[in-house]
């Protein structure tokens, strides 16, 4: 069963093979998520359905069904789904890293009323959450919004708040 985000305005479903995991996306009219980076892992998204914007870099581009958008490791990216239908895309992450584990506890924060549009905290609770989430994951996911110096001098003591 797929674990909906409300706030970034998606579904996922998750499966492992071997050093890869999977991670089927729908992605609703006006979902997507913010710009970020993964230090180690590379993803390729195949886009089966809709008409989905990647960037990557700088670059925003719109695919198509049947088109693969591969992101390296350590490059800024992110996607959208500007048009009116569900964008179906399917992503393998190598090595998976935490990724799963980010994203269902980014989907739990979003279902809990704790995080807004663009996944960003909405209560001092959730500043808190997003805090030791951010700096939990680090490895796998680095946030872009605040600036990482920002992160490290105010976000990670608030982490530590939440504990």
């Amino acid at each position: 069963m797929p674990i909906e985000d409300p706030v970034l305005r998606q579904r996922y479903s998750f499966s492992r093979h071997g050093d890869v995991l999977e991670v089927e996306l729908w992605v609703d009219p006006g979902g997507g998520v913010t710009p970020h980076v993964h230090p180690g892992l590379e993803e390729r998204f195949e886009v089966l359905a809709g008409r989905p914007s990647f960037l990557s870099g700088r670059q925003w581009s719109e695919a198509a069904p049947g088109d693969t958008v591969v992101v390296p490791p350590g490059t800024r990216h992110a996607y959208r789904n500007r048009g009116d239908e569900v964008a179906h895309i399917r992503c393998e992450a190598s090595p998976p890293m935490a990724l799963q584990q980010f994203l269902e506890e980014v989907a739990e924060l979003s279902r809990a009323g704790r995080i807004m549009r663009p996944g960003l905290p909405r209560t001092p609770a959730g500043l808190l959450d997003a805090a030791a989430l951010a700096k939990r994951h680090r490895d796998t996911v680095v946030l872009l919004m605040p600036p990482l110096l920002m992160q490290r001098l105010l976000m990670d003591p608030l982490a530590r708040l939440r504990g």
